[in-house]
């Protein structure tokens, strides 16, 4: 069955916060839209809820913790993300609920985005592969803070020293989902966005995937939503609208 085209994103705000479970998760695919906003000028912040310090079998989770935050700093520069904030739960065990929600509102009402970006939290990748539980739980809890953030009542012991509601996050994005409806040209950055993703050797060491190649990878993903877009590289979004007659 052939895809539906996709439509452009809109691209008209200043500020996104980006929301992910694991370092490496943003460069699975949506790193290189990331450099192409920053080199519009936007900015783009990014929080991960985990360390990624279960992902290296090879490593007892201390080591692996310090590892892949520097991987992660070190990937952000090359698309041009500054400042990269780790919450620190605990990666692999991730529950969806009050506390998830509650982390991510108060680096929502921090950072005050225009936009907030995750990754596909959907049950699984459009075919057999499921996805994995703590994508699943921070897409969610992503999304229900663009609503907490900007309700004065919900966290409310935020809300000192300054701090206020933010009720400005109009979308909310999930990069790669099998119900993206909407993309973003990534041709001219496709190149740094493989770069961002080699950034992470440690992790890809330690998945042992033999002969693995980070650019053949992700063009497997990107030609296909390329050409979906009328372009030769894009990154897929489902986008979730919260304001009300758009």
């Amino acid at each position: 069955m052939d895809l539906l085209p996709l439509e452009p994103v809109d691209e008209s705000w200043n500020t996104a916060l980006v929301v992910v479970a694991h370092p490496d998760d943003v460069e699975f695919g949506a790193a290189a839209a990331v450099a192409r906003w920053t080199d519009q000028g936007k900015t783009v912040i990014y929080c991960m809820v985990t360390s990624g310090e279960a992902g290296i079998d090879g490593m007892t989770p201390d080591e692996a913790r310090e590892v892949r935050i520097g991987e992660q700093i070190e990937s952000a520069k090359i698309v041009g993300v500054d400042t990269v904030e780790f919450l620190g739960l605990p990666d692999g065990v991730i529950e969806y609920g009050v506390a998830l929600r509650r982390s991510i509102t108060e680096v929502v009402r921090k950072h005050k985005p225009d936009i907030i970006i995750t990754n596909n939290f959907r049950e699984n990748w459009g075919g057999s592969m499921p996805n994995q539980p703590d994508h699943i739980a921070v897409g969610r809890a992503a999304l229900n803070s663009a609503g907490d953030a900007g309700n004065r009542w919900i966290f409310s012991e935020q809300l000192t020293d300054g701090v206020e509601p933010w009720g400005g996050v109009k979308e909310v994005w999930a990069a790669g989902s099998p119900d993206s409806a909407h993309g973003v040209d990534t041709t001219d950055t496709f190149d740094r966005g493989v770069a961002s993703l080699v950034a992470h050797k440690a992790y890809i060491d330690g998945l042992g995937w033999e002969h693995f190649d980070p650019a053949e990878f992700l063009e497997g993903m990107s030609r296909p939503t390329g050409s979906r877009l009328g372009v030769t590289h894009a990154a897929p979004f489902e986008v979730f609208k919260l304001t009300w007659g758009e």
